[in-house]
């Protein structure tokens, strides 16, 4: 079945204002409604003018004969003139009434189709694929989710229901003026078609330009985020003034485009004005001769003056809703776009099997974009049995942690990857990750509580249970040094802490989980030699049912697991013990004995 943004913009915008299509039907009377009672006061002071307090008799319109009818008829009226100001009043006062009503729904419908539409797109993304994050900047996609969400609702609120508002004005004026004069109706159209061609050029290429600005305000964003992201780094190699620069030419590049635009909207309103005044010129000279020769009333006269400024007008404002038209659909296309993205998708007769820890890879083959990372990879893993994995940068190290999870999908005759003996690819996303758990290099902390950070994967351990994995992760003495303890709350991304503490902390996070599958993705590599022992000695016994994989460039760390595998360029080149790698003496032992020379140096150093 066919999603609504994969029909178009119109589609998904009608998607996002399902439930509001009643308020949406009378904003839009009460916007015709209010065009109804816009129109009838030029009739009014028409009628008083040429008609009650004149002697030209009334022919047209026959609603308003028959209404003056009922009332006594003219000389009723000429007698009690306060019913024609109490009914100018009256036009005047329900113009305001259903003005306010189309105001009023147009926003409730605008804010509920920028709520929904912000709910579906980080509801979306949520459900995107690695590789889809991996190729996205994260200041253009908040970008997209806010100021282009908040582009659409300012169109829907002020501009959306305006426009049924020009078209009922422009199509009452035409049949209001023609029923009293051709020729005067003719003379106020003069200019119309100019006016609506000048706005049709001016759309095609301001659409351009917005798309642009759009592009450049994501940049920016990006490059402000990964500056303050990034702000340790950059305070540590003195690249502030490089970053003020590299940031002073997305902003100029912003700004040149939005003076660009503004110098367009320039030409555009100063034209637009000069062709208006003129309309209205060519109405008053024509006016005026009619009414000297006597072909026309004053009282006409004022009438065909206020509708052609009536519809003159709205027909200006035509280019501003023009505008902001092209900058809502160039902002509808943006967020259509995070919405096309093909989430991730389970096979319909996905499973969800008990998984113990049984992990498999056969002749397991994998690329990146033609770039081959793994090559014929094979090996086993037992549940309660430990796997370390040692290798070179690029060797394929993370690639395999990529695969077990499922950021990757294996492609179909790359191999197989199993689970307790079944495919990988046939089991629930959801459900393989919860049994696989991940301790990255690069920890990733919530702006939380210590304790709420390692709670993350169980919202409802006691305390107990928190301390129990803190200890484990050897992070339990250094949380209860600080003042407020597991209530210590961690800066953004957890940087109030040191990076051997965060890994610590995730790895607490992912101890608490109890998955039967753990993954330790080089996550001791900010840990001195000394913790790291007292980590693995606990580990020992937390995850004893657990199968383990340890990815590490530290030897002493692998040491102990019940088989090391050597990657060199995606292939498995060594699979062994320790003892069976030393008496290989291959890559294995050439780092285990380079390391050791270089420890050995060091203490002499010391």
């Amino acid at each position: 079945m066919d999603l609504p943004w994969e029909k178009g913009r119109f589609a998904m915008l009608a998607a996002a204002a399902k439930g509001r299509r009643l308020r949406f039907a009378v904003s839009c009377a009460a916007t015709l409604l209010n065009v109804f009672f816009y129109f009838v006061s030029p009739q009014i002071i028409r009628v008083t003018i040429d008609s009650i307090i004149g002697l030209q008799a009334i022919e047209k319109p026959r609603a308003l004969v028959a209404l003056i009818d009922a009332l006594g008829g003219v000389q009723a009226l000429r007698d009690n003139l306060w019913i024609c100001v109490t009914a100018l009043v009256a036009a005047a006062v329900l113009t305001g009434v259903f003005n306010f009503l189309r105001r009023y729904y147009g926003l409730e419908i605008s804010e509920h189709v920028a709520q929904n539409l912000r709910n579906q797109c980080y509801k979306h993304i949520q459900q995107l694929p690695w590789e889809w994050h991996v190729g996205s900047q994260t200041g253009d996609i908040i970008q997209r989710c806010t100021s282009d969400v908040d582009t659409i609702r300012n169109f829907i609120h002020n501009h959306f229901i305006e426009l049924l508002r020009i078209i009922a004005v422009f199509a009452a004026s035409l049949a209001v003026m023609f029923s009293m004069d051709v020729f005067m109706s003719l003379m106020s159209l003069a200019l119309i078609p100019v006016i609506l061609l000048f706005s049709f050029i001016y759309f095609k290429r301001i659409v351009v330009q917005f798309g642009k600005a759009d592009e450049a305000e994501g940049d920016m964003q990006a490059c402000t985020q990964e500056n303050y992201t990034g702000v340790r780094v950059v305070r540590a190699f003195g690249r502030e003034r490089f970053e003020v620069d590299r940031f002073k030419g997305k902003t100029q590049k912003y700004t040149d485009i939005w003076v660009g635009i503004g110098k367009m909207l320039g030409n555009f309103w100063g034209i637009g004005d000069a062709v208006t005044g003129l309309q209205l010129a060519i109405v008053v000279g024509a006016g005026v001769f009619r009414c000297a020769a006597g072909d026309l009333t004053p009282g006409t006269f004022f009438a065909f003056y206020t509708y052609c400024n009536m519809m003159i007008w709205p027909v200006r404002q035509l280019g501003r809703i023009i505008s902001e038209f092209s900058k809502a659909a160039v902002s509808a296309g943006r967020i259509r776009d995070i919405l096309s993205a093909k989430p991730e998708r389970d096979p319909e007769d996905a499973v969800s099997p008990e998984i113990k820890g049984e992990i498999a890879f056969e002749n397991v083959s994998f690329s990146y974009g033609g770039n081959t990372v793994l090559k014929n990879l094979s090996f086993t893993l037992k549940p309660g049995k430990t796997l370390a994995v040692l290798g070179a940068t690029g060797s394929g190290k993370s690639s395999l942690v990529h695969l077990l999870s499922r950021l990757y999908d294996l492609p179909e005759g790359s191999g197989r990857i199993t689970a307790d003996g079944v495919d990988i690819r046939d089991i629930s996303r959801a459900h393989l990750r919860k049994s696989v758990g991940l301790c990255l290099q690069e920890p990733f902390l919530f702006s939380k509580t210590i304790r709420e950070n390692i709670a993350a994967t169980r919202p409802d351990a006691s305390l107990e249970d928190v301390r129990a994995a803190a200890r484990t992760a050897c992070i339990d003495e250094a949380i209860t040094s600080f003042a407020d303890g597991y209530d210590t709350i961690v800066g953004e991304r957890g940087v109030t802490l040191s990076g051997g503490q965060k890994q610590r902390v995730a790895m607490a996070r992912m101890l608490l989980a109890g998955t039967p599958i753990m993954v330790f993705d080089d996550s001791l590599s900010a840990v001195d030699t000394e913790t790291d022992a007292r980590i693995r000695a606990a580990l020992k016994t937390r995850t004893k049912d657990a199968a383990v994989v340890i990815i590490s460039h530290r030897t002493s760390t692998l040491m102990q697991a019940d088989e090391i595998l050597v990657l060199r360029d995606g292939e498995a080149k060594e699979l062994g013990t320790h003892a069976e790698l030393m008496a290989l003496g291959g890559d294995y032992r050439k780092i285990f004995d380079l390391q050791g020379s270089v420890a050995d140096e060091l203490e002499e150093d010391a």
